[in-house]
């Protein structure tokens, strides 16, 4: 079984949280883009962890975590990510990480770059995470990048870090190339017994019929081709990306898991149509405890956006829905769903793009609210019958099967719907 677990939304809807429950009925989880500049959260019997790096599986004994092709990797921070986790006892091992040697490296400078831009752009930022993620994707495509695999050779790598701070000096940059190899060297050196052929290693988890689970990061409209550009990240977070950023482009998913909040929440800048002001959002920004994993920041906060999660369904061609922190909306007496945005005076159901996005305004339809702990809950029959309508309109309303239900932030603490 080759699954894929992503985000349907802005990214943050609790992809973490659904790969460490689900990942005990898979042999290998894979995480197939992105870098550290987004956290997934986990909350289980040994603590809680912010994973920016790391595949969620790392938190299970059992499982062997690959770190694919598609993923950009800063040394320093992925050392201090497996320092933290070992010293809360969860051991990191060759046997259960391997890291591509075709995933990017993210230098220091990278980072810098980052900054520098957005600092430049003032009120026109970007939101970006300053975690040197487009320049090193930037970088990538124009051909220009290192890979974990140049670790093994520090005579070529010296010379291919030359060339490249050579380019980016004639583009007016000054860099130090000593500090540069030194941060390779030292991060790097900690690194080396985890980089492998994961292409290889997966293709042969394929072939001997081993159940492979794929983790995302962010959601489909962060996504650079399909979601709010400008503001997005800079790689690929749909589905059908996960085999080719994973290393096994030639096979294909057998299921794809959206996730997606009871409510709208979003890290940055970009539309965000949905978004509750003044009182309101703060309520649900702190019932939601929503502050991002990477970075710390306020995220805004709406109600259940419609056209936005149809879209994303659509986009990752999502075959269920995992719905996360239904809890957090007990506090409500009702609870509103944007259930269509309205353009230049007409009523818009599909998700828009482009500056007909940034014109659009939320058509709001309130729900009656449940009131109640539903934290103990372990069926669909035990959630009170307000919750259950809730959940029966969303799916409705998007248009796909909610499989997955969690009802508070512990392993434990979900339901399974039987949509049969």
């Amino acid at each position: 079984m080759l699954t894929a677990i992503v985000g349907v939304n802005w990214g943050d809807e609790g992809k973490g949280r659904m790969v460490d429950l689900l990942s005990r009925d898979y042999d290998v989880i894979c995480r197939y883009q992105g870098g550290n500049n987004a956290g997934h959260t986990v909350v289980n019997e040994k603590g809680k962890f912010k994973l920016n790096l790391l595949p969620s599986g790392i938190l299970r004994e059992d499982t062997v975590n690959i770190m694919g092709g598609g993923m950009v990797i800063d040394l320093e921070h992925l050392c201090g990510e497996i320092a933290s986790l070992t010293e809360k006892g969860i051991a990191v091992r060759p046997e259960n990480l391997k890291i591509s040697d075709k995933a990017f490296i993210c230098m220091p400078f990278h980072v810098e770059q980052d900054i520098m831009e957005e600092e430049r752009l003032g009120n026109k930022k970007y939101g970006s995470t300053r975690r040197g993620i487009a320049p090193v994707y930037g970088d990538k495509y124009m051909k220009k990048g290192l890979r974990m695999g140049d670790l093994y050779n520090l005579e070529a790598l010296k010379l291919k870090l030359a060339d490249i701070i050579e380019w980016k000096e004639s583009h007016a940059l000054r860099l130090n190339p000593q500090s540069s190899f030194t941060w390779l060297c030292e991060y790097g050196g900690r690194l080396l017994p985890y980089i492998t052929n994961a292409g290889e290693y997966l293709s042969n988890c394929v072939k001997s019929g081993r159940d492979i689970l794929f983790e995302a990061q962010l959601g489909a409209l962060r996504d650079i081709d399909y979601g709010i550009y400008p503001y997005t990240t800079s790689s690929q977070t749909l589905a059908a990306y996960a085999p080719i950023g994973a290393g096994i482009p030639g096979v294909g998913l057998d299921t794809v898991v959206g996730v997606m909040k009871a409510y709208s929440s979003c890290v940055g800048e970009g539309a965000f149509t949905a978004e509750l002001f003044g009182e309101q959002g703060d309520a649900l920004r702190e019932a939601g405890a929503e502050y991002g994993a990477a970075t710390g920041r306020p995220r805004r906060v709406g109600g259940f956006d419609v056209p936005a999660s149809r879209y994303g369904i659509s986009v990752q061609g999502c075959d269920e829905i995992a719905l996360t922190k239904l809890d957090v909306l007990s506090y409500m007496d009702k609870i509103p769903v944007c259930v269509a945005y309205e353009i230049d005076g007409k009523r818009v159901e599909d998700f828009p793009s482009g500056e007909e996005l940034a014109k659009a305004k939320p058509i709001y339809q309130e729900l009656d609210g449940f009131k109640a702990d539903i934290s103990k809950c372990r069926t669909f029959e035990d959630l009170p019958k307000e919750a259950a309508q809730y959940i029966r309109f969303i799916e409705k309303a998007v248009n796909c099967k909610i499989k997955y239900v969690s009802v508070g932030a512990n392993r434990e603490e979900y339901l399974t719907i039987d949509n049969q």
